[in-house]
């Protein structure tokens, strides 16, 4: 008879390091909502008005012809077997091609996602780098006149939108001042410097309502740590200066909250740059994806909002894992 308990005696395979099961869940849960994204934009793309077959072949077309479009483009079968004509090559990497230019679809997202890509991060580094630094200076002077500023500003950067900054910003950076370029942005013949030039604008434009949002959020989180947590009584007991209670250990436990924050903002992040690039005429995703609208190329629009769907989840599940190796607490949950 073998010797040992139970747990010994359980096959190799079935021992799986902690936290694998969170994290496939996680996974899981990501692909199913980039599958009923994708679900979702075929199935309203498809019931826009119009036929984008007579809108290629244009109108003096003979039934013959357009029949035979139709058919390539398999706009005479049921909605679903279209789907999965489209989402079965999608799987594999092929998002199909341009029913208005004939290119690949993932060739032109290519291109522009590195601007896209570019002004969200440059976004986000603005949106922190001004609500961070204001955040801590406030929970240390409360009572100073930054602090009302800050908090009167936080208001008026929450009540206004990105798309009614970006003009108000162009009319006084780049009309009146001329301190900033609005358009004209070439991200290959531009080098690092002049393309960050080129992209203040735009990603200050979506950064001031964020930065707004994450000053308001840390504020009264260092606030409520400083009044009521323990451990910076303890602290102060030990005799560390309040600032270094401020910077080491009270910040520390905020910006978990912070990166959630982040994570759950990232979407709604990208979904402004849509407009955001239109307005200055940036070579981005957002704008690939209103001409699509226009031109009525649905093949581009599942291509685009599929990646942009991806990139959201992708983005949320990274900030999910950073929070975990930044707090055990989080990977033991």
């Amino acid at each position: 008879m073998s010797s040992g308990s139970p747990r010994d005696r359980m096959p190799a395979h079935r021992h799986f390091p902690r936290g694998t099961f969170p994290v496939l869940r996680r996974i899981g849960w990501g692909v199913v909502v980039i599958f009923g994204v994708s679900l979702l934009t075929f199935f309203i793309v498809n019931q826009l008005p119009g036929d984008a077959a007579l809108q290629l072949i244009g109108p003096d077309a003979t039934p013959q012809q357009l029949a035979r479009l139709e058919h390539s483009m398999h706009l005479d079968q049921p909605l679903p077997l279209r789907y999965l004509h489209w989402i079965q090559p999608a799987l594999r990497g092929s998002l199909g091609t341009s029913l208005t230019s004939g290119e690949p679809v993932a060739r032109l997202i290519g291109e522009r996602l590195p601007v896209t890509l570019g002004l969200v991060g440059y976004a986000l580094v603005l949106a922190l780098g001004i609500a961070v630094p204001l955040a801590l200076f406030v929970a240390h002077r409360p009572t100073s006149l930054v602090s009302r500023i800050g908090a009167g500003a936080s208001i008026l950067g929450l009540s206004t939108a990105s798309y009614v900054l970006a003009p108000l910003l162009i009319l006084v950076l780049s009309v009146r001042w001329a301190l900033l370029p609005s358009m004209g942005y070439n991200s290959g013949a531009m080098g690092p410097a002049e393309s960050i030039r080129f992209l203040t604008l735009p990603a200050l434009s979506l950064s001031i309502p964020l930065a707004a949002f994450y000053f308001r959020y840390l504020r009264a989180d260092l606030a409520d740590q400083i009044r009521g947590a323990d451990y910076v009584l303890a602290a102060a007991a030990k005799g560390l200066s309040p600032i270094r209670i401020l910077l080491v250990h009270i910040l520390r436990n905020s910006v978990l909250g912070l990166l959630t924050i982040v994570g759950l903002n990232i979407g709604t992040l990208i979904g402004a740059t849509v407009v955001v690039e239109q307005i200055f005429a940036l070579n981005g995703l957002g704008q690939l994806l209103l001409q699509s609208v226009e031109l009525r190329d649905a093949t581009v629009v599942q291509g685009v909002v599929l990646v942009l769907a991806a990139g959201s989840v992708v983005a949320t599940m990274s900030v999910d894992v950073l929070c975990a190796a930044i707090d055990p607490r989080v990977r033991h949950a």
